[in-house]
């Protein structure tokens, strides 16, 4: 038990939360980050498919990775998560359909994440299966803190909602607060992205 959460594993897990965040450090992810942000349910239903995604993806790699012919192993890679990428989406369709509607083609790119291929790529192809969980759900889960963090900011300052529900009360509009329509527009969610970088490696100077 002490071998699976040793502490290599345990950075494996957390680096990809804050020291190594893929967005915010990696700069990757980025165009799906702007286009799904807008509101704070497909921003969190993408960050959830990234992340699991990634982390079967990355175990089903490093399971088959000595099997693997050096020369087809991308191909191999991209057949995997397409794969994953279909039966996430036909389940996105049958149980949140409009959230589905909502991310439209930005579920299939899932496959052409390169946060997706740089994991299998550059972890699980040389790592153990338990590893490679470990990895693909640290770095799913450090894409998808950025994506909710935008999409709450965007939402909320946007429509004046978080997940449909109103948060900013009546009385503000009655006296003249508008919300913000360029935040639901995608340069503002670059701005936003950028405020975050710039945010995270401030706090994080000293540290790296």
């Amino acid at each position: 038990m002490s071998k699976l959460f040793s502490k290599e594993n345990m950075e494996a897990f957390s680096n990809p939360l804050n020291l190594n965040n893929p967005i915010a450090v990696q700069v990757l992810g980025i165009c799906s980050a702007l286009a799904v942000t807008s509101q704070l349910e497909p921003a969190i239903v993408m960050g959830l498919s990234v992340t699991v995604i990634t982390a079967f993806s990355n175990v089903i790699i490093s399971l088959i990775r000595k099997t693997i012919p050096n020369r087809i192993r991308i191909i191999v890679q991209l057949v995997v998560v397409a794969a994953l990428v279909t039966i996430v989406s036909q389940i996105l369709k049958a149980f949140a359909y409009d959230v589905s509607v909502q991310l439209s083609v930005y579920v299939g790119l899932i496959i052409t994440n390169c946060i997706l291929m740089g994991r299998l790529e550059a972890f699980a192809m040389m790592n153990g299966p338990w590893e490679s969980f470990l990895d693909g759900i640290g770095n799913g889960l450090g894409y998808a803190l950025i994506l909710v963090i935008v999409g709450f900011v965007r939402e909320l300052f946007g429509f004046g909602t978080l997940l449909g529900f109103t948060i900013i009360p009546q009385a503000c509009y009655d006296h003249g607060y508008l919300n913000n329509g360029m935040m639901t527009m995608p340069a503002m969610s670059l701005i936003i992205v950028g405020c975050v970088i710039w945010a995270h490696r401030s706090i994080n100077k000293e540290e790296k």
